[in-house]
């Protein structure tokens, strides 16, 4: 049986791009869209819930206030879900975390195979470089219209960092330095944000000590490679048991 993706958000961009990649290598169920319109030809449906129900599985790169109510719903319908929103809060975190426990959800900042390669090494250079003589620093360049900043790229290589470092990111993280700020302090992980233009995504993540610099660069050309790699996830979480998942357990990183 053909699996059937339903699509959160199908209006956007990155709506629009899911739909014709779900239609490529899956089947497309519907969407649902907060201005009523979508592709030609899609059903939509009145709410999320409605959506569930026909599908499989449902992606969602929408905003991060829809995290909550979104968890609540799918994991009352029982359909798995395919996370692709960042910027939400604790709230989002914690609501994510109890859907976890009734459906299948695959949560990540970025489904681009190369990011989350990115992430596996980051880790791993967190784990070899000593923090206290190779400074971590993430910089990150998006289009002019992204909302949140640092972008959950960019905090999912310092998380992946701080891993390797055996802390908690929140501990260690320096964002928009303005000011006098003082000397660098020994751990800390930091981020520069740039916004402009249609830049897809760039990130670069550096390990700067007193004789030599480690940089680590991915830079997405086209938005499509996201919608590909949300696909694909929602066609490897669809019959997995409950549970949080990630794209580096499907990818085997």
């Amino acid at each position: 049986m053909t699996l059937r993706i339903g699509i959160a958000g199908i209006s956007g961009r990155m709506g629009r791009l899911l739909a014709e990649e779900a239609v490529a290598l899956a089947a497309l169920a519907g969407g649902i869209s907060r201005s009523g319109t979508g592709p030609d030809g899609v059903a939509l449906s009145p709410d999320l819930a409605t959506l569930a129900g026909i599908s499989d599985v449902v992606i969602d790169f929408t905003h991060a206030s829809t995290v909550v109510p979104h968890a609540a719903a799918l994991a009352s319908v029982g359909k798995a879900w395919v996370l692709g929103t960042t910027g939400f809060d604790a709230a989002g975190t914690q609501a994510i975390a109890a859907a976890a426990q009734k459906i299948p959800v695959i949560a990540a900042p970025n489904y681009c195979t190369g990011v989350n390669i990115a992430f596996a090494i980051a880790e791993r250079l967190g784990a070899i470089l000593p923090a206290d003589a190779y400074d971590a620093e993430i910089l990150e360049m998006h289009h002019r219209q992204k909302v949140d900043a640092p972008s959950g790229t960019a905090l999912g290589l310092g998380r992946a960092v701080a891993a390797g470092r055996g802390v908690k990111l929140e501990d260690v993280m320096v964002s928009g330095r303005h000011g006098h700020t003082g000397p660098r302090k020994d751990g800390e992980i930091g981020f520069a944000t740039l916004r402009g233009g249609q830049i897809v995504g760039s990130h670069t993540l550096s390990f700067t000590a007193a004789s030599e610099q480690i940089s680590l660069t991915h830079h997405a050309l086209d938005r499509r490679v996201f919608a590909t790699g949300a696909v694909r996830a929602a066609l490897w979480l669809h019959g997995k048991p409950p549970g949080l998942y990630t794209m580096r357990d499907m990818l085997g990183l």
